[in-house]
């Protein structure tokens, strides 16, 4: 993730691990994420503004949309899970 996503914040790569999440949990690529579910549960909000404002994803009320760069970094976290496990 170095060379498009220096030093990403740990607020910003929960949003990345959350849809990781998803995507490996439905097999799917994932373009976009619930950012309030209205159970109480939401987004990093300091998270989804660096997601934004680093061109990574836009924000809805409800949702945040990887943008292609933004995708990308999903893609890349779902590799570096898996190769984490040895895969």
């Amino acid at each position: 993730m170095a060379a498009e996503t220096p030093d990403l914040s740990d607020r910003a790569l929960s949003i990345f691990a959350f849809a990781a999440y998803h995507h490996l949990i439905s097999g799917q690529p994932i373009a976009s994420v619930v950012r309030r579910d209205g159970s109480g549960h939401r987004a990093d909000p300091d998270g989804v503004a660096e997601v934004e404002r680093r061109g990574l994803a836009t924000l809805s009320d409800d949702e945040i949309t990887f943008t292609p760069p933004g995708v990308a970094v999903v893609e890349r976290v779902v590799a570096a899970i898996r190769g984490a496990g040895g895969r």
